[in-house]
Order: C-alpha cells, then structure tokens, then sequence
C-alpha cells in the first residue's frame, strides 16, 4: 500500500526498496490474531464440488477471462470498536475483482447471503458459476434454491481450502489490514461510512 501511495504522489521508486527502508526505519504491516473459524460443518447439508477447478492453468492458478462470469460470496467477522462486532457479507467479481454488493449485520444468519445474493442478480447480468464455502449459510436452501432458479451452477470450496475462494479471501484480507486494524472507530456508524468508503475506494482506485 505504501509503495501505490508512494508511486500515486510521483515518486520512481521499487516495491523492494520500499520494503528494505521500510524495515531499517522499523515500519511493519499490522498483522490480525490468529483466524477464528466461525462454522462449523452441519453432519447433514448438500455440498456442492468445486466447479472453478476447470478454470485452473498450468501454475495452478483460477483464470476467468470475463466479467459475471463467475462470482464468490463470503462472510467476515470483525471487531471494529471495544465491545461491537459486525459480520460483512459481500459478493466478488472473479475476472474484475470487483466487489459488486455487501452488507454488514450483527448477526451471520441465512438472511444475510441471501438478501445481497437478490440485491446483486437485480443489478447485474447472472453469472455461469457462484462460489461460496460450505458454510451453513451457503448451504442452505433457501440461498441454493436462488442460484439453481437463476440457472447458476453451484460450486464450493473443498473442505478447509479457503484457498479456493481466494478472490474474496484477498479481498478482506486488504480490506483489514489497509482500513480495519489501522483505524480506532468510535461507533459502529463510523465504521460503517469507512468500510463504505474503503469499498468504493478499493472499486475505483486499486482495480
């Protein structure tokens, strides 16, 4: 981030000097706790394989070519001020890496994928695949049974392979260490205007 700002402001300089003066002036990223998994497996729920993996090239890599054509839902949870927490939901682009929908609640129930699922097909072209993990919210019918009505082929992530949603796993990975973890919100509305800001900033400026 601070080599884009650099770069933004007309200074010529690498991203690997940045990174050595960087560390002998003593600056380091923020880096959050250890990951708390927040779902645990139900014994009896429909998954879905992991449909992306025909898009897989030679370095192992998910290539789409273009836009709606495959997209990923996810959940996070985040602490943004002393005693609050917030869920955000949110919907990625896999070719333009663009986040089409979110939404925040306080809680992480069914509803929450299900109404920005709504909200992002009334907006957008529908997409050939929808990736998700195997979350209870995802799997749920009520969230499969609006993909399969609009014709989208379901996919998930293999069972504790985060990596196979890496779109949006990158995403709230910048999302918290470029905004959440360096900001002291004083209530959950200023935090809401600064993840809305983030979003359209990262949207319109990193893309």
């Amino acid at each position: 981030m601070i080599h884009r700002h650099l770069k933004e402001e007309g200074y010529r300089v690498g991203r690997n000097k940045v990174h050595r003066l960087m560390q002998k002036i003593g600056i380091a990223a923020i880096y959050p706790k250890k990951k708390r998994y927040m779902n645990k497996a139900e014994k009896e729920k429909k998954v879905y394989p992991y449909a992306l993996e025909t898009f897989r090239n030679e370095k192992a890599q998910i290539v789409i070519n273009k836009p709606n054509q495959a997209w990923s839902g996810d959940i996070t949870y985040i602490i943004p001020v002393k005693g609050g927490f917030m869920y955000l939901a949110a919907i990625i682009d896999w070719h333009s890496k663009a986040i089409l929908f979110w939404r925040l609640s306080n809680t992480m129930d069914t509803n929450l994928v299900t109404d920005i699922l709504k909200e992002v097909l009334a907006r957008y072209s529908k997409p050939q695949f929808f990736n998700s993990d195997q979350g209870s919210q995802y799997t749920s019918k009520e969230h499969t049974q609006i993909l399969e009505d609009h014709g989208i082929t379901i996919s998930m992530n293999g069972k504790g392979r985060s990596i196979d949603n890496i779109a949006i796993e990158r995403f709230f990975r910048t999302l918290k260490y470029e905004e959440v973890y360096i900001k002291e919100y004083e209530n959950i509305k200023e935090f809401k205007r600064g993840i809305r800001s983030y979003i359209d900033y990262y949207n319109n400026k990193i893309l």
